[in-house]
């Protein structure tokens, strides 16, 4: 079960969840207080969280912490906890600037980066997982503590390290580590950036980072360079009248996983100029097809775009001979993100794709409309080995 769920998110993350850096928020409770608000910052895509500036301290709220949560978290963030009015209640006070974060999810590390405070995490589940060579080169230097796996972190070490926050990550809100971590008085933070349905909503949870560093001008900066570059490649590509056909994902056992048509990989599909076959199904989520509707609907699809784990047109048909009869395998037109990887084995893009759409986008176009970007060099995704 844990292994299709697995495979069914690496779908969903289209083409991954969880260094290039330099290239670069329905309230369900009563008003939390009286006091003057002064600011809402904007937040212009993301829709799980928002940032309200009182007097003193701002309130994060995370309204979509994970799929189908009807609550809405409420942390307060001040460098003056004893200014906080007594009528206040939220989920956990935070005090900043944040000086010491653990981290569950590798799609928090860009943020991190980005923002110049990668040397305040000192505690992470499974660091295999991360990609980034600046983050790496931290764990080598003995700062970043090994906490275990997302679902059973080591609470010990975790509360031993004595973090100012710990920002997790949930699929249904039940996870007795972090409950353990709270009751020891360490604030815990729901991040919902991987809820979010647009490229743009996820990159721009930057700003949530942003908050609890005292530093939300500069996230306000680097996500509008996303911003812009990730609008300026679609326009690029807007009046194109000739949209190539796209398949994506793979089998896992006898099911075919691939991204519903209201997802994030849909609709970068469509905004890099192309036809994503199943963009009028409903969800966000993935779709689990057999092979034999898969193949009627997709078999003349004229590119592939991110066909699971596999990485080379010999993989792919020594695991299932049907996948040689589809059209973008035979006239070579798959592309994969499987072979960036970091020194031990975690994927490029299951990090930074989430916090990077203008780049993810730059390389769909690159290979959908090679005649538009003709000097661009691909970030994530390269051609499938023979």
């Amino acid at each position: 079960m844990l292994k299709t769920l697995f495979f069914a998110f690496t779908v969903l993350c289209l083409f991954s969840c969880k260094q290039h850096t330099a290239d670069i928020q329905s309230l369900d409770t009563a008003p939390v207080s009286d006091t003057l608000q002064t600011a809402v910052s904007t937040i212009s895509y993301a829709q799980g969280f928002t940032i309200i500036t009182h007097e003193g301290y701002q309130i994060l709220e995370v309204s979509k912490a994970f799929p189908g949560s009807e609550k809405t978290y409420q942390y307060a963030l001040t460098d003056n906890p004893s200014i906080l009015p007594d009528s206040l209640q939220v989920d956990a006070i935070v005090k900043t600037p944040v000086q010491k974060i653990i981290v569950t999810s590798t799609t928090h590390i860009p943020s991190l980066e980005m923002l110049g405070v990668a040397h305040t995490l000192i505690g992470f589940p499974n660091l295999d997982y991360i990609s980034s060579q600046k983050t790496r080169n931290l764990i080598a230097e003995g700062a970043i503590k090994e906490l275990g796996q997302n679902e059973s972190l080591n609470t010990e070490i975790a509360i031993d390290i004595q973090p100012d926050v710990v920002i997790g990550f949930g699929v249904d809100g039940q996870n007795a580590s972090l409950n353990s971590i709270e009751k020891a008085n360490i604030p815990v933070l729901y991040n919902g950036d991987w809820v979010e349905k647009s490229p743009l909503g996820k990159a721009e949870w930057i700003k949530f980072f942003g908050a609890l560093y005292g530093k939300s001008q500069e996230a306000d900066v680097l996500f509008k360079d996303i911003e812009k570059g990730y609008l300026d490649t679609k326009n690029l590509v807007k009046n194109i009248t000739e949209r190539p056909t796209v398949l994506s994902g793979a089998m896992y056992k006898d099911v075919w996983y691939l991204p519903h048509g209201e997802s994030w990989p849909a609709q970068l599909i469509k905004d890099a100029g192309g036809i994503y076959l199943w963009a009028n199904t409903k969800g966000s989520g993935s779709i689990a097809l057999s092979m034999e509707s898969v193949l009627e609907k997709g078999q003349d699809a004229e590119y592939w775009i991110a066909p699971g784990q596999y990485g080379s047109y010999s993989s792919l048909k020594n695991a299932h001979e049907v996948y040689s009869k589809f059209a973008a395998f035979q006239h070579k037109k798959i592309y994969t993100f499987t072979t960036k990887k970091g020194e031990t084995g975690g994927l490029l893009y299951y990090e930074l794709a989430p916090n990077r759409p203008d780049l993810v986008l730059k390389d769909m176009v690159f290979y959908l409309h090679p005649e538009v970007l003709p000097d661009y060099q691909p970030y994530f995704f390269t051609p499938f080995e023979d």
